[in-house]
């Protein structure tokens, strides 16, 4: 079977910093990972530049919510546990944020294994183009995810479709109203201030085309990933999934 941290090529001997970006499946593919991880001598930290809606029991051991910045209240934490960390609970039951420089200093002393950050927010709509204070990304992430959802698909560039309709169009070169379709897809995936905008400088990025529920999804996906290979675009892994199913349907590495 193959699993998240396969097709990342994440080393046991090494520690990662791993950031998600996108629309479709983010927080649903971060904590995914997050399980696949967690092992009874390791520690995996799961956090937020942004905002994300408090996860279900199953998904982690312990949420942290400290406005402190005090990486000491960490020396405690035992292997083999699946951390949540935020600085406040909203009103709307969402995990508010923690600043990237703080992720950074954790990461960089060691105290996590992996850490595991949701960049963006997209609430909860199948595809997104990124606003100009977004995604917040840590600068020594090792790499990065971009994610898409399928289902966007044959539906119209319109709010209820789309995160941010008139930036999307912006990036994609699309007019509101027009259908989304695989070039459209591509052109948001390759562009500077599209799904892979402000990745730190040697930053790994990986494609995750989500919500792959069909013949017809995999070939539009596979469509999506030819056009995006012919730009030259350095992505190194292509993903298309299933995540909800926790199925991963079809891989396509572009030998970087």
């Amino acid at each position: 079977m193959v699993t998240i941290d396969d097709v990342l090529d994440i080393r046991s001997t090494h520690s990662e910093l791993i950031c998600f970006v996108g629309a479709g499946g983010k927080t649903t593919t971060l904590f995914k990972l997050a399980r696949e991880l967690k092992h009874p001598r390791k520690k995996v930290l799961v956090t937020t530049t942004t905002a994300i809606f408090y996860p279900d029991e199953s998904d982690y051991d312990e949420v942290i919510v400290d406005r402190l910045k005090d990486s000491r209240m960490f020396n405690t934490v035992k292997e083999g546990r699946i951390v949540v960390l935020a600085r406040e609970v909203s009103p709307e039951n969402k995990l508010l944020g923690i600043d990237r420089e703080f992720i950074e200093e954790l990461y960089k002393k060691k105290l996590f294994h992996y850490i595991l950050v949701e960049g963006d927010g997209s609430k909860r709509k199948p595809i997104k183009a990124p606003a100009f204070h977004e995604p917040v990304i840590p600068n020594s992430t090792r790499k990065t995810i971009g994610v898409i959802g399928l289902d966007s698909l044959g539906k119209k560039i319109d709010s209820n479709h789309v995160h941010r309709p008139e930036l999307f169009c912006k990036v994609t070169g699309s007019k509101t109203g027009d259908t989304i379709n695989e070039n459209v897809v591509a052109q948001l995936i390759v562009s500077p201030e599209g799904l892979f905008k402000d990745v730190p400088k040697g930053c790994q990025k990986y494609l995750l085309l989500n919500k792959a529920d069909n013949e017809q999804d995999k070939k539009a996906a596979l469509k999506i990933i030819e056009i995006v290979k012919k730009d030259n675009s350095c992505i190194r892994g292509f993903i298309v999934a299933t995540m909800a199913d926790e199925r991963i349907n079809a891989i396509k590495w572009w030998g970087r």
